[in-house]
């Protein structure tokens, strides 16, 4: 991309991103298109990150091993659901992922969890995930059993309406009252360490000089 182009969509995005000043952005764009591999300017292609090619980064940058939830953060940084993350996408996606203010990062893990898209968490889906995300420890009880149990006790503490699912009212309220819920159902968001070295590698002031 040319420093023209580059200019104009990163002062198009700095506009429009909350979080991240012109030099982050133009550091976020600069990774993304090393990440794809700069083919727009000989396809003429709008080129974006696949879901495998974004779940690596979610595994080796991030730490996340969980499947289902790698799939759905893709899915919440693809908001035109085309199958890739354009470089809008990945700046907008990024700012709520690294520094979201707590009403954007209970939206963000709310439409997480909500596997369907129907507006709420539903007991399956909360079964499916806390399988997913709880170690598998050898038992002999049935460790389905066990889950179980682990929804009844997750939907009285959060299900405030009481109708056997969690709205995002529901599950807003039980995050403001405490916190650590936020992510009640497996981890989808960068962990302290994972976020400080991530910012700390991709915004690098080019006129330092850093030690290899």
């Amino acid at each position: 991309m040319n420093r023209k182009k580059l200019q104009k969509l990163t002062d198009s995005l700095t506009k429009n991103c909350k979080h991240f000043n012109k030099f982050e952005v133009k550091c976020l764009i600069n990774l993304f298109y090393n990440l794809v591999g700069d083919v727009t300017e000989r396809q003429g292609l709008d080129v974006g990150l696949d879901r495998n090619a974004f779940r690596n980064i979610l595994h080796v940058t991030f730490g996340m091993t969980d499947d289902m939830i790698m799939d759905r953060v893709f899915r919440g940084f693809d908001k035109d659901n085309d199958g890739c993350i354009a470089v809008s996408e990945w700046v907008y996606g990024l700012s709520v992922f690294l520094r979201g203010t707590l009403e954007e990062k209970m939206k963000y893990c709310f439409d997480v969890f909500d596997l369907n898209g129907d507006g709420f968490i539903s007991k399956e889906e909360m079964f499916h995930m806390l399988k997913d995300s709880l170690l598998k420890q050898p038992s002999e009880e049935d460790p389905d059993e066990g889950i179980k149990d682990l929804v009844e006790i997750t939907l009285k503490k959060m299900d405030h309406d009481h109708d056997g699912k969690l709205s995002f009212a529901d599950y807003e309220q039980a995050v403001r009252e405490e916190t650590l819920l936020l992510e009640a159902f497996g981890p989808c968001l960068p962990d302290p360490k994972n976020q400080k070295e991530f910012e700390a590698q991709v915004f690098k002031d080019p006129n330092e000089f850093n030690e290899v």
